[in-house]
């Protein structure tokens, strides 16, 4: 999968200001999870403004107002839906110990996000 437009910024409840950095078709679990990366430097531990709860509240909205858009516009039916937020970009998979970031998981269901806590 593609980001449309991985350049553009994104708007969440919080303000913060997020840019996708890409969206990743993954099959690794056994189905199709549709991963869409955000670079989101407001959730820095040391100087950003955004804790756990907020960057919750905003991949929650990116859930039901980005990515279930997206997946649509692509026809993808994905099993799960994973968003993450990131202070600093970080290639997939690779370990960065100095990075802070923030991942949910969600179920679409019926057109809704349904929150799958891990």
């Amino acid at each position: 999968m593609s980001a449309d437009n991985a350049a553009d910024t994104v708007a969440v409840p919080s303000g913060q200001p997020l840019d996708l950095i890409e969206v990743l078709a993954d099959e690794t679990p056994g189905e199709m999870w549709a991963r869409f990366r955000f670079l989101a430097p407001d959730v820095a531990r040391d100087l950003g403004r955004i804790d756990v709860e907020i960057a919750h509240q905003d991949m929650e909205h990116l859930c039901h107002g980005f990515a279930m858009d997206y997946l649509a516009r692509h026809q993808i039916d994905a099993a799960r839906i994973v968003i993450s937020l990131s202070d600093r970009a970080v290639p997939f998979g690779e370990p960065d110990p100095q990075a802070t970031q923030f991942f949910e998981i969600y179920r679409p269901e019926d057109g809704h996000c349904i929150w799958e806590p891990y």
